[in-house]
């Protein structure tokens, strides 16, 4: 195998013209993915889950959108920072119980409650419809998620 080094950069306006930059009129899916820490215990349920314990969460938010001249959805900051502020800081390093709305403190129920802080943010910024909020899934240990889709969202409104 043999290595090539650039010896020169694309140039905008020499190379490369600003209608090309879209390549396509295709709907992408766009991702991030996040961990945090949280403890938590669960109500009427008989087994290890009912102490108090905690969990490495990993949380997937997968958004749906077309792109624009630049050939760009959603920029992975803003996914990055409406996932922080609406959910992850909120939640890390927190007990779960004290700190969500009243509910038991299942991944099923959270990831529910997650999906609407986020889709809650791209509607007040604007970015909804344009910027859709696909799926949200939520492990609470490394081979165990629950999810929701927004379909699913819409179904059971």
């Amino acid at each position: 195998m043999t290595y090539e080094i650039p010896k020169d950069v694309q140039l905008l306006g020499r190379d490369i013209t600003e209608q090309q930059l879209k390549y396509h009129h295709k709907s992408v899916l766009v991702s991030k993915e996040f961990t945090f820490d949280s403890a938590h215990h669960l109500h009427c349920y008989e087994g290890k889950c009912k102490n108090l314990h905690g969990h490495t969460y990993k949380l997937q938010v997968i958004m749906r959108g077309k792109v624009d001249s630049r050939g760009i959805a959603i920029d992975f900051g803003d996914i990055k920072r409406i996932a922080k502020e609406r959910v992850v800081d909120r939640l890390d390093h927190k007990y779960l119980n004290v700190v969500l709305p009243p509910m038991n403190t299942t991944a099923e129920n959270m990831v529910v409650w997650m999906y609407e802080q986020i889709q809650e943010a791209l509607q007040e910024e604007g970015l909804y419809p344009a910027i859709m909020l696909e799926e949200i899934r939520l492990w609470e240990t490394p081979t165990s998620y629950a999810a929701v889709t927004r379909q699913m969202m819409e179904e059971e409104a």
